[in-house]
């Protein structure tokens, strides 16, 4: 990978989103890739790296510097909290040779990572040693033509998704004026919702919608929204997104709605190609997953096609529904895997989804080195919580064991599994589990499904004790589990099933006269107490 020079890199971001604090190699090095730093992480980085230092601030930024300078990353970004800090961590930059940015507080970390990933594969070649298609865009084409449409039209550009989500936009200098909306958009990679709500009520989306030229928003200083033309990208009769340009200190050429018409079929060409290959990479993502979780392909292919690293430390987590309430299921799985997708994105950025018939399963690769358990049970019972406060929908989730690298995970995935199992038959209590929390509920439930697939290995007596129940509309068996459940404690047993325990005491007798059981048989008790957990009784 040749990389970007800084110098572009900063150019293209520009100051909505960072700043320049130190240079000590000058603003020709080489960015070919992004990190993330977690604050749980070790300091580490890789040579050419922009290394993102999330949650680092201040001094607490040094080891991040350090690590960076020995590695010869190309650069460090950290928030600041004051111009003390600037001044501490510039210094420390010089004397590590290495660069120095500083974010905006109020910008996203994983947008400006998105970001700054679309920048550096647009510099390089998408379609390997043979080069790209004639005239074939790349994904950093939308910044350029962001800037080009900015120069045409004299305003200031940004280039959104059907969901309002900015997938490039226009350098700005110190003399444009930006409103808050532009502002706001760029820092949050997303239009904040009171403003587009003010834009669909002027009915700015519908008439985009239905036009084929740009179509004109006038400014509303009240609001901090200047004057704006807009015109949507579109394939034919789908739509894939809205070119906006701000007016700024000078009015907009003569000329810019014409050049949005036709920056509108360039961009259309360039986000057609764009999902093709996001959806042809995406398929071949799953299948890989897909294999590896199953045992059926290697760890290599999938390490080989995400530059993964086949010996760190990985887990699976599994997530199934319970009961949709009469929802649609296919709905609700589909809400449950962008739910999951977008938490689990938020805690690291790896991490990968395979939907398998009902359940969800996500593959943690490349962890950091004694990542505590707690921190992944964390991690899981967000989701979970998120699932119920905002789908209503009921989630449970099995945390495998970290395995030592990818070849291990298929190991990982069947461990999982067998947790979600227990759930499903009401061995395991909780939401949210690993094989150490539940243990014997889980051993205890697989004996019970062996005894549901294998008749010949049941207590003919108990079996009868069921079919007695049934025909005579009695709870005998429920009963006497209750009391083994109870170890003998009969007002115990009676509270948990709200009978009076003479009631229970006469039930208990009774299911040992009709079948010619010995509760006081140790033998016969363990035996009950796995088999009357079966389905039927």
């Amino acid at each position: 990978m040749t990389g970007l020079p800084l110098r572009q890199l900063l150019m293209s971001l520009g100051e909505p989103l960072v700043e320049l604090q130190a240079a000590p190699a000058g603003l020709d090095v080489p960015v070919r890739h992004v990190s993330i730093l977690d604050p749980e992480d070790p300091p580490t980085a890789a040579p050419g790296e922009l290394v993102l230092a999330i949650g680092a601030r201040g001094r607490a930024a040094l080891p991040a510097l350090r690590a960076a300078g020995r590695a010869r990353a190309a650069a460090v970004a950290v928030k600041l909290d004051g111009p003390g800090q600037a001044d501490a961590l510039r210094e420390a930059a010089t004397e590590a040779g290495v660069a120095l940015l500083s974010v905006r507080r109020e910008t996203r970390w994983e947008h400006l990572d998105s970001l700054a990933r679309t920048l550096l594969t647009g510099a390089d070649d998408p379609d390997g040693p043979g080069g790209p298609e004639p005239g074939g865009p790349t994904a950093g084409d939308l910044f350029s033509l962001a800037q080009t449409v900015a120069v045409l039209t004299g305003g200031i550009v940004s280039i959104e998704d059907t969901s309002s989500r900015v997938l490039a936009y226009s350098r700005t200098s110190e003399t444009d004026e930006v409103d808050d909306l532009r502002r706001l958009s760029i820092l949050g990679r997303q239009g904040p919702e009171p403003y587009l709500a003010k834009l669909r009520e002027w009915g700015v989306f519908s008439h985009l919608r239905g036009s084929e030229g740009a179509i004109e928003i006038a400014a509303h200083p009240e609001l901090g929204i200047r004057r704006r033309l807009a015109i949507a990208i579109r394939s034919g009769a789908q739509p894939l997104g809205t070119i906006w340009v701000q007016e700024g200190s000078r009015p907009l050429t003569d000329t810019a709605e014409q050049a949005l018409v036709g920056a509108a079929r360039v961009a259309a060409g360039q986000l057609v190609r764009r999902r093709r290959e996001l959806s042809a990479d995406t398929r071949l993502t799953q299948t890989l997953l897909t294999g590896l979780l199953e045992g059926s392909t290697g760890p290599q292919s999938l390490a080989t096609h995400l530059g993964l690293d086949l010996r760190r430390p990985a887990t699976v987590l599994a997530y199934a529904p319970a009961a949709t309430d009469g929802r649609d299921a296919e709905l609700s799985r589909d809400e449950v895997t962008g739910l999951i997708s977008v938490h689990t994105a938020a805690r690291h950025r790896g991490a990968l989804l395979a939907p398998v018939d009902s359940r969800v399963y996500v593959l943690l690769p490349e962890l950091p080195p004694g990542l505590p358990a707690a921190t992944l049970r964390d991690w899981t019972q967000e989701t979970v919580d998120a699932a119920r406060d905002h789908l209503s929908i009921p989630l449970r989730a099995a945390i495998g064991p970290t395995v030592p690298g990818l070849a291990d995970v298929p190991a990982s995935r069947a461990q999982a599994d067998r947790i979600l199992d227990a759930m499903g038959r009401g061995g395991v209590v909780p939401d949210v589990a690993a094989l150490q929390d539940v243990q014997a509920e889980v051993l205890v439930s697989e004996v019970v499904a062996l005894l549901q697939d294998r008749p010949e290995l049941r207590d003919p007596r108990l079996t009868a004790l069921a079919g007695y129940d049934a025909r005579h509309h009695t709870r005998l068996a429920e009963s006497v589990l209750a009391y083994l459940d109870a170890l003998g404690e009969v007002r115990a047993a009676a509270d948990a099933l709200h009978i009076h325990p003479n009631t229970l005491r006469y039930r208990v007798r009774r299911a040992e006269q009709l079948t010619g059981l010995d509760l006081a048989q140790p033998q016969q008790r363990l035996l009950a107490m796995l088999q009357l957990r079966l389905p039927e009784h």
